[in-house]
């Protein structure tokens, strides 16, 4: 079954590019992610860029309106994503784990829905 992990963070919590804590920081999410590739449980994973660079958008009575900005605002923001094709949520759990923003923020994890049975 395929696992999102959702990565939040609040800026001022992580490492920034300017830190002595950058450099490791980049390198332990380079490690985690060639585990996660040797293991065979990565499907996807990317980071997202900061949230002001967000554009939300709704369709209502048919016309798109968009509003500059994440949809939700919290101090916490969704950095990145990875997607974890595991056995049941214990081995996704134990993925996340892995993921270096957790020990700053927190990572969210959800089985990813499987629509297949509605062919």
């Amino acid at each position: 079954m395929k696992y999102m992990a959702l990565i939040y963070g609040a800026p001022e919590d992580s490492p920034t590019p300017e830190s002595e804590e950058f450099g490791p920081f980049m390198e332990a999410y380079a490690a985690a992610s060639e585990r996660f590739e040797k293991d065979g449980v990565l499907v996807a994973g990317e980071g997202l860029e900061d949230d002001s660079t967000a554009t939300t958008l709704r369709v209502r009575n048919g016309k798109v309106e968009t509003m500059d900005g994440p949809f939700a605002e919290s101090k916490e923001q969704l950095g990145g994503f990875y997607i974890f094709e595991c056995a049941n949520l214990d081995e996704a759990l134990r993925y996340a784990a892995m993921i270096p923003s957790a020990t700053y923020g927190a990572v969210e994890v959800r089985p990813v829905s499987d629509y297949s049975d509605l062919e």
